[in-house]
């Protein structure tokens, strides 16, 4: 396990924090990627959790963008508590969600962090890396980065939201019935991120609608 100190704490909405820290010499990782992170703390350095960087390879810095779950007593708690200058722990990059090439990305709330890293480095390439973009959230306050998920994405962004009626997006979960309306072509590149139930329901959608398995990109594949 590595130290790294924060430098920085923004809330991008009520539950969800962006934390910037410095990045050890020499730690390398690929957009998607993840890491077990522990909080530097007496009691606390053991009790790891894996969050996604959402910062790029060649950035000077690691950035972390983590959902907070007040209920859950832990890691995911405590990261509210924490200020500038507080110290993490953080282990190798591992993770399954890589770019492969241009297709559909299928998020579920903070299931959008591994996407998050491939989007902007491909952005960043000015690649034609993205169809759609599909974003489900429950309530429009839970919705993060929407003006740079327009950019990043060239505007091809669908939000849905599952518990409000929100002006400008869908009001339907992602199921066999949406993507079949939503999505004109099964023969390309799917990514999937989300609760597991959701991942689970719409990787057997989507291979019922005629995608390729070897084509859906999630952390099970």
């Amino acid at each position: 396990m590595q130290k790294i100190k924060i430098q920085t704490i923004e809330d991008l909405n009520h539950n969800v924090r962006r934390i910037v820290t410095d990045k050890p010499g020499g730690y390398d990782f690929q957009p998607g990627q993840a890491t077990e992170v522990a909080i530097n703390k007496e009691g606390m350095e053991e009790e790891k959790r894996p969050f996604t960087f959402t910062s790029l390879p060649g950035d000077n810095h690691l950035e972390f963008t983590i959902k907070i779950y007040p209920s859950h007593e832990g890691v995911t708690d405590a990261i509210d508590d924490l200020k500038e200058g507080d110290e993490l722990l953080i282990d190798e990059p591992w993770g399954a969600i890589t770019f492969k090439g241009k297709g559909t990305f299928i998020a579920g709330g903070a299931g959008l962090t591994p996407m998050l890293a491939i989007l902007r480095d491909q952005a960043r390439q000015q690649n034609d890396a993205v169809r759609l973009l599909i974003f489900s959230n429950q309530k429009e306050k839970d919705l993060f980065l929407k003006e740079e998920l327009e950019e990043i994405t060239n505007h091809n962004l669908l939000l849905t939201f599952t518990k409000e009626l929100v002006e400008g997006a869908e009001n339907d979960r992602v199921d066999k019935e949406f993507l079949e309306e939503h999505i004109d072509s099964f023969d390309q590149f799917f990514y999937v991120c989300g609760p597991p139930k959701m991942v689970e329901s719409i990787t057997n959608n989507l291979q019922e609608l005629g995608a390729n398995p070897d084509k859906i990109v999630s952390e099970e594949s």
